[in-house]
């Protein structure tokens, strides 16, 4: 199960420039992350506003 991202995020582009394996995704408004997150936890890192959860 992939990290989420909550309506907390901004669209900064942090997570998706920290992403290994390109799993992030900008959306319309706030990006998304897709089946292909390996759960490294690189994004949730960087993100500034904790707008991205780890799987539950």
């Amino acid at each position: 199960m992939a990290y989420k991202i909550t309506d907390d995020c901004v669209a900064c582009g942090s997570c998706a420039a920290t992403c290994p394996v390109e799993a992030i995704k900008e959306g319309e408004p706030i990006y998304t992350i897709t089946d292909e997150c390996v759960e490294c936890g690189a994004c949730a890192a960087v993100c500034p506003t904790g707008a991205i959860k780890a799987p539950e």
